[in-house]
């Protein structure tokens, strides 16, 4: 696994620490939150590293996939640092805040959460904002604004994910709900105990970094693009966004390599 830059390891005293870990192996990057000590939160220093890491990704055609996780057992990330913000006298955040994928961040190539904890707040808004989300059976998923009168804009898409009446139940009560709940409810892939939980997201992130590239983005672009078409509609835009793919040359290299019972060598173009 090679790293971006040389950075002391997670183990070290927290003062010495990038608060934001990034690693790169085989076309997938890694993004840790690195602060376990406090949970994760979300702090200056956090929301500095996720910009640096995914301005990165953005800027390299070579990554295929990113997982984004905490580190320790404890928390994904419990939310925004409210000792931070008590110092501050944070009022509504800047738009250099947390990164807002889709938004003010534009990433094609899918991003997978790891929640290997609590994901509370904008800790729960950085695994919304993931294309796939596994978690660990001990994680927890809520939005604790209400405790402490703050506010949760970036759950007006959390009706597209989930039911109504449940997006109404995390707001109103700011109670969490349970890795199997989430799961029931669609908001997770996947849970598995904790010792499972790297391995598999790495296994699935390789699968994605060895399918052809250009289909794997089209197929992301499918699912945010037509979600309130209508049925026609939806099939026109997937006609839109696949034009492309079939007129690449990978498009001819996948059955030219099926016929010659052989890898395919994805060029991206």
């Amino acid at each position: 696994m090679t790293e971006v830059a040389n950075r002391p390891p997670s183990d070290g005293p927290a003062a010495e620490r990038p608060a934001v870990r990034y690693e790169v192996d085989a076309g997938v990057a890694t993004i840790t939150i690195d602060r376990p000590e406090a949970r994760n939160a979300i702090n200056r220093a956090v929301r500095d590293g996720l910009w640096a890491a995914f301005d990165t990704i953005a800027a390299d055609d070579a990554i295929k996939v990113a997982i984004l996780t905490g580190a320790g057992d404890r928390a994904f990330s419990a939310g925004a640092d409210l000792k931070e913000m008590a110092e501050t006298k944070m009022a509504v955040p800047s738009k250099r805040g947390i990164p807002h994928l889709g938004r003010n961040v534009q990433l094609d190539i899918p991003v997978i959460a790891a929640v290997n904890g609590f994901a509370l707040a904008g800790g729960f808004w950085l695994a919304q904002q993931c294309d796939l989300c596994y978690a660990a059976e001990h994680a927890q998923f809520g939005i604790s604004e209400a405790k402490w009168s703050r506010g949760a804009p970036w759950a007006g898409p959390l009706p597209w994910l989930i039911p109504p009446r449940v997006a109404m139940e995390l707001l109103v009560t700011a109670e969490p709900i349970s890795a199997r709940r989430a799961y029931e409810l669609g908001l997770v892939n996947a849970v598995l105990p904790r010792a499972e939980l790297m391995a598999e997201v790495r296994r699935v992130a390789a699968v994605i970094a060895g399918n052809a590239p250009l289909t794997v983005r089209a197929g992301k672009a499918l699912v945010y693009r037509t979600m309130g078409l209508s049925w026609l509609d939806s099939l026109e835009e997937g006609d839109r966004i696949y034009e492309p793919v079939y007129l690449s040359e990978d498009a001819q290299e996948g059955p030219r390599a099926f016929a010659e019972k052989r890898a395919p060598i994805w060029k991206g173009r």
